[in-house]
């Protein structure tokens, strides 16, 4: 990672923050790049079981950076980041993820929160998709946000490209929980401990299960859905939960 976007791990928690507070997070080519690199590094990283996604100062990020659209940098670099590569346009992780939202968090940003599986917002939190309002149209965040919140609140905020604040998004189903703005970090960590009681293996199995069941037919999905119960039966940690449960302790998971 470079300068723009920090990885840290304790335990089995991975923290991977904006960190370019004196722009807002302002997402530039190189912060795009540097948190490309952070999702596949926390993806890859077998001691990470769960990721807790965040930013410095007083946003989550506010989005694409405008400050050099119109010239020649704005054209070239942002832009033909390949999509791919990045978790809010289609990366795939199956590992649990969290969105703690400090502040600001607009665009490009909010489309990476509806691509996490929770969301915590501070009490100053603000969401939105002002693309609208300066000639743009949002792409991967009008493909997610319908079947993220609904329809109707999907299209308030692609259409009209106002802010909502903590509580409307809240109503709106994209936020989790709501918290005080200086209790939000350690709520996002008592969430991964919770998250971290579970079996791994198990947990990224039922995510990929649920995922890709919304996109296909039932009958598909549940012969999936029984293809993955059978791989995860095969590891260590299907055995090691049984065990635990009989003999009246804690598992002690492996990720194995």
């Amino acid at each position: 990672m470079g300068e723009t976007v920090l990885y840290e791990r304790d335990g089995r928690v991975a923290t991977i923050t904006y960190n370019r507070p004196e722009a807002l997070n302002a997402i530039n080519a190189e912060l795009r790049q540097d948190l490309n690199d952070a999702w596949r590094t926390f993806r890859e990283d077998d001691e990470a079981w769960v990721g807790i996604v965040t930013g410095t100062g007083r946003a989550f990020s506010a989005g694409a950076d405008v400050s050099g659209f119109g010239g020649a940098q704005a054209q070239g670099s942002f832009w033909e980041v390949p999509s791919m590569t990045s978790l809010e346009s289609g990366l795939e992780v199956w590992k649990p993820t969290i969105a703690a939202v400090n502040g600001y968090c607009l665009g490009f940003a909010c489309t990476l929160v509806a691509a996490c599986d929770f969301v915590i917002a501070s009490e100053r939190a603000q969401f939105g998709f002002p693309e609208v309002r300066i000639g743009v149209p949002t792409i991967q965040g009008a493909i997610r946000m319908p079947k993220r919140i609904g329809w109707q609140n999907a299209m308030e905020l692609l259409l009209i490209g106002e802010r909502v604040d903590a509580v409307r998004a809240k109503e709106m189903g994209l936020v989790w929980k709501i918290t005080p703005h200086d209790e939000l970090m350690d709520a996002a960590r008592t969430l991964a401990d919770r998250l971290l009681l579970s079996a791994p293996l198990a947990v990224r199995a039922t995510k990929e299960v649920a995922y890709r069941g919304q996109e296909s037919d039932f009958v598909n999905a549940v012969r999936f859905g029984e293809t993955m119960r059978k791989v995860a039966g095969a590891t260590q940690d299907a055995k090691a939960g049984p065990a635990a449960y009989r003999e009246k302790r804690a598992p002690q998971w492996e990720g194995r």
